[in-house]
């Protein structure tokens, strides 16, 4: 399955567990994209609650799934979709990136993200896992994990993450209606790798999923 399940291909169990949709209006032609746009993030938030429900694969614990009815999401926002041009960044070298355990992940900077949300600029740095890209089917995957100001507030407050795939060309679509949360955000067994100061965006981006409540 794609979002959570790739990111959190490195994310590790420790064995003593230790721890009314709103949208902009369209213009003409843009009316069909954004429909898909729609019914993408739709279906986005159709397997993300498949996947919660399932015992095989939920990060929940067993009391929170038992009555488990669906994740809280911000109502979907296109203008929370925006084009990001990637700036690669070849010959950095990996580094480990903290978790909320005590392993680390061996990560790479991929490159920089910029776009424009209500008409101000961002960036938002991307990684590569280097132990996931050696696994068939996830060469070109990015690891986009970000801050804003809805941590600790509407959404969990270690923030939250975004799988994206590398891009033929230097633009890619970035869609925080598919911001999601880590597993440790569920259940302290999980380790998840910490979001870096650089990746704090200073806007509160009403969009993807909320925080959840264990029981």
């Amino acid at each position: 399955m794609r979002t959570i399940w790739v990111t959190l291909v490195f994310l590790t169990v420790f064995s003593s567990c230790k721890g009314d949709k709103r949208y902009h209006q369209p213009k003409d032609s843009a009316i069909a994209d954004t429909t898909n746009a729609i019914w993408d993030i739709e279906q986005f938030q159709r397997e993300l609650n498949e996947e919660f429900r399932n015992p095989e694969v939920s990060p929940l614990r067993a009391r929170d799934r038992k009555n488990f009815k669906g994740l809280d999401f911000f109502s979907i926002d296109t203008t929370w979709r925006v084009k990001a041009k990637l700036k690669r960044t070849p010959g950095e070298s990996s580094f480990f990136m903290p978790t909320t355990t005590d392993r680390v992940t061996e990560e790479i900077r991929y490159g920089i993200l910029y776009f424009e949300i209500a008409g101000k600029e961002y960036q938002l740095n991307v990684y590569q896992n280097q132990e996931l890209i050696t696994r068939e089917g996830y060469e070109d995957y990015l690891f986009l994990p970000f801050s804003d100001e809805t941590n600790g507030e509407e959404t969990y407050g270690g923030g939250r993450y975004i799988d994206l795939r590398i891009p033929k060309g230097e633009e890619l679509i970035l869609d925080f209606n598919k911001a999601y949360n880590p597993y440790c955000a569920y259940n302290k067994k999980y380790s998840c790798p910490i979001v870096p100061p650089e990746n704090m965006l200073p806007v509160a981006v009403k969009a993807g999923v909320k925080s959840f409540e264990t029981r």
